[in-house]
């Protein structure tokens, strides 16, 4: 009950924190004023400022007792390249083309409130870092992070993050051992073909209709080619070519990603995919070069750590307000780099109803704050539990 009153008195505070971060969205690795908005925060409250590891993130410190044990906690810092429809909210964004549309506004004020009632009560032995992370919006700030020596300058025996979800109800947390969120490739199909007058298409190689064709046959990767007991999802997002009626292109471009949860598709697509574009290209006279992406890895709990974090969950909210059960999101997360590193485990907080992650109508649900800064506070105090 001791921390329940302290985080209900923290929220109006965490309401202002959030609502002045959605206003001042800043893009990946360009999170300057949000940034000294964390470090000023950590360093009132007398926590150990480390900044300018990937740039803009920041890492605070906070030892209490003896005990060598150590444990990291991780909050995503960056805004997406949006237009924001809330406009008839107070606190839309000020900045045209970037709003927090992910809700790591709220993240990041969550893990400040924890911060401040740990800085406050110190009732744990051991050392918590607080990590602040920029650019997790598909530039790889994570990665960044870890690159640049993050475990070896704050050693952490587990690492832990949440994010929000809308679509279950607000406050409810999940979590699950195993995968949590799908890895991410993308790839680039530029189609070789010939230009020709659209009135004699005979004269030439038509590069859009050998793009159509490979549309079609990529999709067979999943429905025929993959094992159906494992996961793929492979979406063309992009298909340019041409710039006028009556002219068939010299080329074409296609562009997609793929979502997967399994190491050994990640090791074999990119030869499945090159396989299907020659054997396309070559049917029509084209010709194509691939370029494929390997980007984030699937964000995978460890069987322990979910287990614990559930606990710690029931513990806080009840036992009747954890899914221990939830299906694994094909949306990708650079937190799995951190995983790769060291156990953890990732959990979802219910966002309730209302617009999804990534649309220019999301909000952040203020009255979830208090739910996420209290799970951290019990989970620190768990890991780090002080001897009696």
């Amino acid at each position: 009950m001791e921390l329940a009153r302290e985080i209900e008195g923290l929220h109006p505070q965490m309401v202002e924190w959030r609502r002045d971060l959605h206003a001042h969205p800043e893009l990946g690795f360009q999170e300057e004023r949000t940034s000294e908005f964390v470090a000023s925060k950590l360093e009132e409250w007398g926590i150990e400022v480390h900044r300018g590891l990937a740039g803009t993130g920041v890492v605070g410190v906070l030892r209490a007792g003896e005990s060598p044990r150590t444990v990291g906690i991780r909050a995503d810092m960056d805004a997406l390249p949006i237009e924001e429809r809330g406009a008839s909210r107070a606190h839309a964004s000020r900045h045209r083309g970037r709003m927090h549309a992910c809700g790591h506004d709220g993240h990041t004020t969550m893990l400040l409130a924890a911060a401040q009632c740990l800085a406050t009560a110190k009732r744990f032995d051991g050392t918590v870092h607080f990590i602040f992370q920029p650019a997790e919006e598909g530039a790889g700030g994570g990665l960044q992070m870890v690159r640049e020596g993050l475990f070896d300058r704050f050693p952490c025996d587990t690492v832990w993050a949440l994010h929000n979800i809308p679509g279950i109800a607000a406050g409810r947390i999940a979590v699950a051992p195993g995968p949590m969120m799908a890895a991410r490739d993308n790839f680039d199909i530029r189609i070789q073909g010939r230009g020709s007058h659209a009135a004699m298409p005979h004269q030439g190689v038509d590069p859009i209709v050998v793009g159509a064709q490979l549309v079609t046959a990529l999709q067979t990767l999943a429905s025929r080619s993959v094992d159906p007991l494992e996961t793929l999802v492979l979406s063309i997002t992009q298909f340019q070519a041409g710039d006028t009626y009556n002219v068939i292109p010299d080329t074409a471009r296609i562009a997609g990603t793929c979502r997967f949860f399994s190491q050994s598709l990640k090791e074999s697509l990119p030869d499945r995919i090159r396989k299907i574009v020659d054997g396309v290209c070559a049917a029509f006279g084209a010709t194509a070069t691939l370029e494929y992406v390997t980007g984030y890895p699937a964000t995978v709990n460890s069987e322990p750590h979910a287990e614990l974090a559930a606990e710690v969950a029931e513990h806080w909210v009840g036992a009747d307000r954890v899914y221990r059960n939830p299906r694994p999101a094909m949306g990708s997360e650079d937190f799995s780099y951190m995983l790769l590193e060291r156990p953890g485990a990732y959990i979802w907080i219910g966002n309730g109803d209302g617009a999804g992650l990534h649309h220019p109508e999301y909000d952040f649900n203020d009255d979830v704050l208090g739910v996420g800064a209290g799970y951290w506070v019990r989970l620190v105090e768990r890991l780090l539990a002080a001897k009696s």
